[in-house]
């Protein structure tokens, strides 16, 4: 069992980074390797620097649970902030160091005889390539990782600046430019308003979009000094508030159901094209209010975008499409030629490509895009989002269907890193670097081990997450970016409570995991590494209390899914028995 790291990391964003910081506080593991293409850490919030660049959650709730900051200056940051955040808790668990800067995974190799992993890395600055050998192999690189590239006919012959909003084009200056605009996500929304305002404006800004989006009101107030000292000095008041805002989004999943929550659906449209009528201009109004169900994309706060467009030099175009790019701008569909100093697309990201442009081979060299074409017709799938069969002591952070409509993404990877650490605490506990930390002498250590999910487990999950995402708004039939069109299966969404995504975290089922010993290949079952029942039945019956209580949840839905957990297990655990 020779390797050059024990954990090997792809990407030091928000999850990766959150995984790297677990390992060291709850096991004391800091031989480990992240590997970023970036020049520093933060993911998305280190590449997304358009202007108005922001989070559309509440600061204090989109954070780590172990690192909670009291000094955010605002209830929605901006990526400045953000960055500077996931840089400072870099920083705090000496993670930085650990880091393979400007480098990127090229392919990573199931090893069947030494069981490691081979890992290709290219260096982007050296351009060479080294092999690094890893027991454990973790993908942090996100879902929102890959720009999509613009498909309109003509966009090689077009002269000037062309750029993705996630990859913004710093060296352009738009004021008195002329800017075409493809796309009407949350970036648009963000920096449209941004170019559009003196001083410094465009001479014009033309916006092309093929589906409204649902606009909230967004208020962002900025905090004071003496709510930062209560969030700073009260005891548990960040838990608190952090709580209060987690409560007041997971209650909007109740609207998602398609026949049950029809009714909070109706109501929040109303509201929505109320709010549409009230800010921007009556021209636009058939453009701005969506036909589709609300909730079957995700709905976009409004950063002053509804009232740009009162503006002169702004111009929203819905119903006559970009046909072709020229030379110095675009034609439409009728005909119309619109020059263009500069060009942005703010078209989102390839949502089905999974973990691309990555090449990951498992057990008999078995490529992950092979056994996704041969088993859930080319879409990706995880069991919990997390972990695929064949592919032994391999995690996804951030995979397939663990994205939500409505919460954070950080509370989701949480749970994904509890649940992994859960799972691989047997084979952690065979590593050097534990043994050396837990003075295990070489005599007593356990054998190593590797684990992965069962491909009935697997399959029979992608049956339920595709069997309840049916059910549910995104399903509803508008267009978005979670459904695959070919296939109509859902590689994205989570389709239940997040309260209950945190709870299989803990009350997973071992029998969906096969441990095998290294050297024999024997299935073993180890025994427990020290939770105590204590601790997560009591904060579980809290956190359902509330929910059930204040009627976010039913009471007899509780008791449903209470008995498909593996309490049993969870109790050998507590007790330290060998199962």
């Amino acid at each position: 069992m020779s390797f050059d790291t024990e954990v090997l990391i792809c990407g030091a964003g928000m999850s990766g980074l959150g995984l790297a910081v677990q390992l060291i506080r709850k096991f004391g593991i800091y031989n480990f390797e992240l590997i970023e293409k970036g020049e520093d850490v933060g993911g998305t919030w280190l590449a997304n620097t358009y202007p108005g660049c922001g989070c559309d959650v509440a600061s204090h709730f989109y954070s780590y649970s172990f690192a909670l900051n009291p000094e955010w200056s605002r209830k929605y940051s901006m990526q400045p902030e953000i960055q500077r955040y996931f840089r400072s808790v870099a920083e705090q668990y000496r993670i930085v160091e650990h880091v393979r800067f400007q480098s990127t995974v090229k392919k990573a190799e199931w090893d069947d005889d030494a069981k490691v992993w081979v890992v290709t890395v290219h260096d982007k600055k050296t351009k060479e390539s080294v092999v690094r050998r890893a027991k454990i192999l973790v993908s942090g690189v996100g879902s929102l990782s890959v720009p999509k590239k613009c498909e309109v006919k003509g966009v090689e012959n077009f002269k000037g600046p062309l750029f993705h909003s996630a990859e913004w084009d710093h060296s352009f200056d738009w004021e008195r430019k002329e800017v075409v605009v493809l796309g009407n996500g949350c970036s648009a929304t963000q920096f449209v308003p941004i170019m559009a305002k003196e001083p410094g404006a465009v001479k014009k800004i033309t916006q092309f979009s093929r589906q409204s989006q649902y606009l909230a009101e967004r208020q962002n107030p900025y905090y004071s000094s003496t709510f930062k000292a209560v969030m700073r000095y009260v005891p548990l008041a960040m838990r608190l508030y952090r709580g209060h805002q987690y409560y007041l989004m997971e209650s909007d999943f109740a609207g998602f159901d398609i026949e049950k929550g029809r009714p909070i659906r109706q109501e929040l449209a109303r509201e929505n094209e109320a709010y549409v009528k009230r800010m921007a201009p009556r021209k636009y109004w058939d453009a701005l209010i969506p036909k589709a169900e609300i909730g079957c994309k995700r709905k976009v706060l409004d950063t002053d975008y509804l009232s740009c467009l009162h503006r002169e030099n702004v111009e929203l175009v819905s119903d006559d499409p970009v046909e072709e790019i020229i030379e110095n701008g675009v034609r439409t569909r009728s005909g119309r030629n619109i020059d263009a100093d500069a060009i942005v697309l703010a078209i989102g990201f390839s949502t089905q490509q999974m973990l691309f442009p990555m090449q990951i081979s498992g057990t008999n060299g078995l490529s992950l895009n092979d056994y996704w074409d041969t088993t859930t017709q080319s879409v990706a799938q995880a069991y919990f989002g997390t972990c695929v069969p064949n592919f032994p002591n391999f995690f996804i952070m951030m995979g397939p269907n663990t994205v939500t409509g409505h919460l954070s993404v950080i509370y989701t990877v949480e749970c994904q890193i509890n649940f992994t650490l859960r799972l691989l605490a047997p084979v952690l506990q065979t590593l050097p670097s534990y043994r050396s930390r837990s003075l295990i002498p070489d005599i007593l250590a356990p054998a190593p081990i590797t684990i992965e999910v069962t491909p009935e487990a697997a399959l029979a999950d992608s049956a339920w997450t595709q069997r309840e995402a049916k059910k549910l708004v995104w399903a509803s039939g508008c267009a978005n970016w979670a459904v695959d069109a070919k296939t109509g299966l859902n590689n994205m969404m989570y389709p239940d409570w997040q309260f209950w995504y945190w709870f299989r975290s803990v009350f997973y089922k071992e029998e969906d995991f096969v441990y095998r010993d290294e050297k024999t290949g024997k299935r073993i079952r180890p025994g427990s590494w020290g939770k105590t029942l204590s601790t997560w039945v009591g904060a579980g019956t809290l956190v359902g209390a509330v929910l059930v209580g204040t009627g976010v949840v039913d009471q007899r839905e509780v008791l449903r899914r209470l008995k498909g957990l593996d309490l049993k297990g969870l109790v050998r655990h507590a007790k330290g028995v060998a199962a």
